[in-house]
Order: C-alpha cells, then structure tokens, then sequence
C-alpha cells in the first residue's frame, strides 16, 4: 500500500505541475519564434503537448506570452555591432545596425508579426522589446559623443532612423510593393544611411549671411 499523501505535498506536486506546464509553453513559443514560421497560440500549445486552453489559463493572450518567451534572446548592441565596433564613422555604423536589424526580424518574423498585429490590436499594452532604437543608440553613440552633431539635430536622426530602421519598413517593401527580401533589405539600408548622410551634411553646414 502507498504512503498516504499529505496536503501540504499534494500542494507542492500541483504547483511543481503548474510550473512544468508553464515553462513548456514558453519553451515551445521560443522555439517556434526561431522557426520564422506564423506563430500562434495553438501551434504553440500542440508544440508543448497541452490544450490551447490550457495555454490560454496561463497566458491570457498570444503577445504576453511571446514576451516573456523573448526575454533574453535579443542580442546586445554590442555584440550586434561587433563588426564596426572601432568605427566612428556614423554612416557605416548605422548601415551595419540596420542590416542586422532587419536580417534578425527576417529570420524570425512570424513572431514578429504577431507581435506587430498585438501592438496595433492593443496600443495601450504595447510589448514589443524596441531592438531597434538600442541599436540606433548605439550606432550613433560615438557620433553623440563627439558633438559634431546638434542635439537637437541628433535627436531628429534618431527618430527618422527609428521610421526607417524597423520591421514595418521591411514588411511595406516586401508584402506591399513585392520586393525580394534581400533587395527589400538593402533599400532600407540605403535610405537609413541616406537619411544619416544628410543630417551630418546638413549640420556641418557653415551658417550663411541672411543678406547674401
């Protein structure tokens, strides 16, 4: 005969359970979001052998749950842009952080949608991790630094480059005027370092009589 079972054992089996099937999900969604492919709630659930209602009694919908599968696979600035790290020229840093940008989102832009279509459903719980504006950060960060820009001139960069450097920008080119992915992504390339030659250029400027 087995040993009777204690409620406080009983309890702790129940919650270890919980815990099991809760990271399961989540290791399921992680492992899909590598995948590239459409990401959804049932696809995951199938992916972590449970129901789509039980996933659903743990993440109430598919962008917190793609969330928290994210954490800590974004890469680093700094490892992102490994390749231009003595660079100080702001052109070729900002090239490199927008092709790595877009070649991550390319790789795995099923979850990336769906994290799009999530902000756009509901704003005010807007999750997306942001990878781009540290890369953006980052690319322009010796050019901040050494103050051959204005400030306020950087700070207009910065939010032009945050329009362009982004995963919207690819998917227009791709699903909306069909271009093939590599040659969507070089566009983008080409216009965000367009945009950053033309504020260093515009900013270096020497001020110019208002009566000539």
């Amino acid at each position: 005969m087995s040993p009777p079972t204690s409620p406080t054992s009983g309890m702790t089996g129940r919650a270890n359970q919980k815990l099991r099937t809760r990271r399961a999900i989540v290791q399921a969604a992680a492992e899909l979001s590598r995948t590239g492919r459409e990401v959804t709630m049932s696809e995951i659930a199938v992916a972590a052998l449970v129901s789509e209602a039980t996933a659903y009694r743990y993440f109430p919908d598919l962008v917190s749950l793609l969330q928290e599968a994210m954490a800590g696979q974004l890469p680093d600035p700094d490892e992102a842009l490994a390749g231009v790290e003595h660079s100080t020229d702001p052109v070729e840093r900002v090239a490199a952080a927008t092709e790595f940008l877009l070649r991550h989102v390319l790789a795995r832009q099923g979850v990336v949608r769906a994290m799009i279509a999530g902000t756009i459903a509901r704003p005010e719980r807007s999750a997306r991790p942001g990878l781009r504006f540290g890369l953006i950060d980052h690319a322009l960060a010796p050019q901040a630094v050494a103050a051959a820009i204005d400030p306020p001139a950087l700070e207009q960069l910065r939010r032009g480059l945050a329009v362009v450097v982004s995963a919207e920008a690819l998917f227009n080119l791709t699903d909306l005027y069909g271009l093939d992915p590599q040659d969507a992504i070089a566009s983008v390339v080409a216009t965000a370092t367009s945009l950053t030659r033309a504020a260093l250029h515009q900013d270096a400027k020497p001020a110019t009589d208002a009566r000539t």
